[in-house]
């Protein structure tokens, strides 16, 4: 998502410090012990980025292959709009998700992903107004879909003109525009959207509806064969490249900031307190699918991967070697200790949760356990910094401005 500070984030960090036996605060380097004098070798830590470079190539290309096979899904969808076509799809966008769920951890250092012609925004920005892409309840004509006059052809470019116009939660693009497209609305209490197939077969703009589902998942694969092609191995000129050729700590350092970020605030904060604290499901990551819970474990499994050196592809093939955990465990073992274990609870808290998430966020027997999950995601925030500060780094866990 885009993001989204001031009194909300300010909030977060009150509420949940109140909570809490300690007070949150971002830990900066000055807020730590000294350490003693580092000794680790500059191939140690070349090896560590190395691996990370593998696992991130590795991620996103599984993105990119699970993202081409939602379009397949989508194209059968729209050539035969059936309940098990439709089914079908929906199948392939949770499949798709899971992957990418696990590259959030690579953001907020200003990679290709999110630097100033990174197209995150057009992949998974979120929360999105409805109303901006289709009809929603009360309002039949609303949307891109049904306004005709003003968009007589749907296609990528136009998505991609539109996306984030006007509002930020105007966003036309996407993994959650797709989303919406396939669910629909989510009006039920303690289930998903209920879009049905013939929305795209009898409805007003059917077909207008299919020509917006197939731009936006051509948009969707060519941006993600964009960050592909960024990491790709046996490019020479990339942004891979520039990455294993700078400075072994500068590397590192963006590491462990985009797992310090996402841990201690995006995660937290705007992807899990946000929500508990306004108990409303619009603020869930995927509403309109119900699939928030798996969004969570896996922007969380993103930071056990990059700290342990290790990511499964979907095919079951592993990508290790030489990690962060490693480099600590060398230095201090007491902090590897403290890491791990953190890292352990925090993955954990998140597979706890109760599913759906919209129903966990405002039954009373539940909210404690998605506190707990903040808590633990903050405490890991907190240790990454710890890490930087042994490395001899300094990493903010704020989210940028």
């Amino acid at each position: 998502m885009k993001v989204k500070l001031g009194v909300v984030y300010l909030l977060f960090v009150l509420i949940v410090g109140a909570c809490r036996s300690e007070p949150a605060t971002t830990q900066q380097a000055s807020d730590l012990p000294n350490k003693a004098e580092i000794s680790l070798s500059d191939d140690q830590k070349a090896a560590v980025v190395s691996t990370y470079a593998d696992i991130v190539f590795a991620s996103y290309e599984d993105s990119y292959e699970t993202a081409v096979s939602l379009q397949t899904a989508l194209e059968n969808f729209v050539a035969n709009p059936t309940e098990e076509t439709h089914q079908a799809a929906k199948e392939a966008w949770l499949a798709a998700r899971e992957p990418y769920g696990q590259t959030e951890v690579y953001r907020f250092y200003g990679g290709p992903i999110d630097n100033a012609d990174g197209p995150e925004g057009l992949i998974n920005a979120w929360p999105l107004d409805e109303a901006y892409i289709d009809y929603v309840e009360g309002m039949a004509d609303s949307g891109i879909i049904n306004n005709v006059a003003d968009y007589p052809e749907i296609n990528a470019d136009l998505l991609a003109s539109l996306n984030e116009v006007g509002a930020e939660e105007n966003i036309s693009t996407g993994y959650h525009a797709i989303e919406f497209l396939l669910w629909g609305q989510d009006l039920s209490a303690d289930g998903n959207g209920d879009r049905p197939y013939t929305d795209y077969t009898t409805a007003d703009n059917a077909d207008r509806r299919g020509q917006y589902l197939l731009a936006a998942a051509d948009l969707l694969v060519g941006n993600l064969d964009r960050l592909v092609q960024a990491w790709h191995p046996e490019a020479s000129d990339n942004y891979r490249a520039e990455f294993l050729a700078q400075d072994a700590d500068a590397a590192l350092q963006r590491m462990l900031t985009g797992m310090g970020v996402l841990s201690k605030s995006e995660l937290a904060g705007e992807r899990i307190f946000v929500a508990y604290d306004n108990q409303e499901q619009e603020d869930e990551h995927s509403c309109f699918s119900d699939n928030t819970h798996r969004d969570i474990i896996a922007n969380a499994q993103g930071i056990y991967n990059v700290y342990n050196g290790r990511y499964t592809r979907i095919d079951g093939t592993e990508i290790t070697g030489a990690s962060l955990a490693d480099l600590v465990a060398e230095l201090d073992a007491d902090l590897a200790t403290d890491m791990q274990a953190l890292a352990d609870t925090a993955l954990a808290s998140t597979k706890s949760l109760h599913v759906p998430f919209d129903q966990a966020i405002v039954m009373a027997d539940y909210r404690p356990a998605v506190l707990d999950s903040v808590n633990a995601l903050q405490d890991q925030g907190d240790k990454i910094a710890e890490v930087a500060h042994l490395l001899g780094l300094s990493v903010n866990t704020d989210l940028p401005e």
